[in-house]
């Protein structure tokens, strides 16, 4: 086992941005870079430690040169409960304000740890701009990990800098979005609420994008095969090094062991009810539904989402994050209790509530879509296991990753969402009504469109698996990528001798 590092061995710190869609691909991406021999070490905080300590402990009884560093994060000091160190435990703005202070306080013990612990690099999330100026003070690379797709990205960038939504007559007016190898058009409601109209995240922002153009490089959780065109434009763009390292879960995630206890600090027992019940049901015709780790629906809402399931006639699985105030599951009456009673007696639909390993459900062969709110790493990880999606944006990039699912991959089914709306802030209301989730169902699980998006999907699922083989574009990137930061290694120690 190699517990002490290497003299010449890479060093490398990884510090994660603590929520589910930065964290778990970032810390994906650290057990990556020490599967290929690199020392890693990723500063986090107690609560954040417990989610991932098990494949840490893991990898590191494999023989991989990995550790995490805990710092202690400030709950009581911003007025947070004890163990609130996550954005997925956030059920207002004023919890998040909190945890934005909290990441604050701990930037001075954040930099004297880079000081103390003297890396060859640091790979830092995109939300901590400062990091740019701690790697200039060491005399070391710093790589601005990107936790989303190129597509975003690029189409992120024009809409900043063109501004074609302030040019329209109404929210809803539909616009294409300039210099985009695809026509893509999308209206002002749905652009994110922090570029339609100026507020404090539109300054941290400007200095994120800022930290990018003044960063070694950044790295993406993607492959050329899925967005090639969207990869060679941000290059030739915004002039900035990439390195293409994705489908990064699939990669370090291979066991179902891996797969059942990703981001979840309780132990998971893999013979559960669910696991059971999906067994029983035939290849392809299962629906997942899935709105990730953040995003609590209003009890409107889930109703709609459960007459329009049950008259689409397909079986499904549904996971349903719990809403804080909610007197029980179903929101004072006993709506959900009574469904999913019926459902279990007619074997049509399981559903689970809180949380469950994605991963492992996604592949499984009776699963044959999902609904799903557009987060990368879902779509990721679902069109690493072959499934077309209905796509049903939220917030923030959700709505320009849907574009690139329906509209260049072509493997997805809009419900029609109109609004991008911070997640604490969505209403009581009902979004989108029963019979267009039915519709939208029935045609992602039927045999002609649907198996039609579905062989595109497993034709990505295909390229997927080869690109992280040796020899494939996201092997070679990766490994292209530590012989540099090898090779800067050697050079600042070469003229640290003479």
């Amino acid at each position: 086992m190699k517990t002490e590092s290497q003299p010449q061995q890479l060093n490398v710190i990884f510090l994660p941005y603590p929520a589910p869609g930065h964290m778990n691909p970032m810390v994906d991406t650290a057990r990556l870079f020490a599967k290929h021999g690199v020392g890693v070490t990723i500063i986090t905080t107690p609560a954040n430690d417990l989610t991932f300590q098990k494949a840490i402990y893991s990898d590191f009884s494999c023989g991989n040169c990995i550790k995490t560093r805990v710092i202690q994060f400030p709950a009581s000091q911003v007025g947070l409960p004890d163990g609130v160190e996550n954005v997925k435990n956030v059920t207002s703005r004023e919890m998040l304000d909190k945890i934005s202070l909290g990441l604050l306080i701990l930037k001075d013990p954040i930099e004297l740890l880079f000081q103390e612990m003297q890396p060859d690099c640091i790979v830092t999330d995109m939300l901590y701009p400062w990091t740019v100026e701690s790697a200039a003070k060491l005399g070391i690379p710093r790589l601005y990990f990107y936790s989303s797709s190129y597509f975003t990205s690029c189409a992120g960038h024009f809409v900043r800098k063109h501004k074609p939504h302030e040019r329209m007559d109404s929210d809803n007016q539909k616009f294409s979005i300039p210099c985009l190898p695809h026509n893509i058009v999308i209206t002002t409601l749905q652009v994110e609420e922090w570029v339609r109209t100026k507020n404090d995240f539109t300054d941290h922002l400007n200095a994120i994008y800022e930290s990018e153009s003044r960063s070694y490089g950044t790295l993406y959780n993607s492959f050329h095969e899925l967005e090639g065109d969207y990869e060679q434009l941000y290059q030739s763009t915004k002039g900035v090094k990439c390195w293409s390292v994705g489908p990064v879960s699939a990669w370090v995630n291979q066991r179902d062991e891996e797969k059942a206890n990703r981001g979840h600090k309780e132990e998971l027992v893999l013979e559960s009810e669910w696991l059971n019940w999906l067994n029983s049901k035939q290849n392809d015709s299962v629906l997942y539904v899935s709105f990730g780790s953040l995003i609590r629906l209003p009890h409107a809402q889930l109703v709609e989402i459960a007459h329009g399931l049950e008259s689409s006639g397909h079986d499904f699985i549904w996971v349903i994050r719990k809403r804080c105030g909610d007197g029980d599951e179903d929101g004072g009456d006993n709506f959900l209790q009574d469904f999913e009673q019926r459902m279990n007696e007619r074997k049509k639909g399981y559903i689970v509530w809180n949380w469950v390993p994605q991963l492992l459900i996604l592949n499984h062969p009776a699963i044959g879509g999902i609904v799903t709110h557009c987060g990368w790493n879902s779509v990721l990880e679902s069109l690493s296991a072959g499934l077309p999606m209905v796509t049903w944006p939220v917030f923030a990039d959700q709505f320009y990753n849907e574009k690139l699912v329906v509209d260049v991959l072509k493997i997805g089914v809009p419900v029609g969402s109109k609004e991008n709306k911070f997640w604490t802030r969505i209403g009581e209301d009902a979004a989108v009504r029963r019979e267009v989730i039915a519709k939208a169902a029935i045609l992602l699980m039927g045999k002609e469109e649907g198996g039609e998006m579905r062989r595109r999907a497993r034709k990505l699922s295909d390229a997927a698996k080869k690109t992280i083989e040796e020899g494939g574009s996201s092997y070679n990137n990766l490994m292209q990528l530590l012989d540099e930061l090898k090779s800067l290694k050697m050079s600042r120690e070469l003229e640290k001798t003479n």
